[in-house]
């Protein structure tokens, strides 16, 4: 198994093909990070941080892996399984996970400045799931994404990654990459089924802090 330089703590193993070995100590290291952090309240549909692309991280150091460690606190809090920086009002590049595939394997992971990988015609088999998001709380609408994806990037301390997924991680990835190009999931349904998933949000309480529109 090829190994990345790991002198540097929290430096994750990649396999034989380059790819991030992220399903190993997840909850270990999950709870490690959100130890160090402090949970945000979740920016909504309608806040602008949400609809315009984020800044590329250019420095990595100290403020950056707070900012993470606050992330994973504040996924934890609202129950998520994929948060992107901007949902907690910060404009920069970078999502953190901890999702299950559809094999019940748990990735959990950081990925800054993310690209998604433009896959082959032949390898985007679609998945019609539903989706749901916590800037669009309580509201849930099927949306087709390939059923694989890959993504590159960095990790907090500036080292480059790979991440792939199938299944339900493969939808996270995706969704969370959207996110820091100004893309909710519900920009991509339906004028109806997007007028219905905002009926829903207006329709409950979201379970979580969430942070007002003016």
């Amino acid at each position: 198994m090829a190994q990345q330089d790991t002198e540097q703590s929290g430096v994750l193993p990649v396999d034989d093909d380059g790819f991030v070995i992220d399903t190993e100590d997840g909850a270990e290291r999950e709870e490690a990070y959100r130890a160090r952090g402090t949970s945000r309240p979740i920016t909504v549909v309608g806040n602008p941080v949400l609809h315009k692309e984020c800044k590329d991280i250019t420095e990595f150091g100290p403020e950056l892996e707070q900012l993470v460690a606050d992330m994973f606190a504040s996924q934890h809090a609202a129950e998520g399984v994929g948060l992107a920086a901007n949902q907690i009002g910060v404009d920069l590049k970078v999502f953190v996970y901890d999702c299950p595939d559809d094999d019940g394997k748990r990735h959990t992971g950081v990925v800054c400045n993310p690209v998604l990988v433009e896959l082959p015609a032949e390898r985007r088999q679609l998945d019609e799931s539903n989706e749901g998001c916590l800037s669009v709380p309580t509201a849930y609408a099927p949306l087709a994404r390939p059923d694989y994806a890959e993504v590159t990037g960095q990790d907090e301390k500036g080292n480059p990654v790979k991440v792939r997924g199938t299944g339900y991680f493969a939808r996270c990835l995706q969704h969370e990459t959207d996110h820091l190009y100004g893309y909710l999931y519900i920009d991509r349904l339906s004028k109806r089924e997007r007028k219905d998933a905002l009926r829903q949000m207006a329709e409950n309480e979201p379970r979580y802090a969430v942070v007002p529109n003016d």
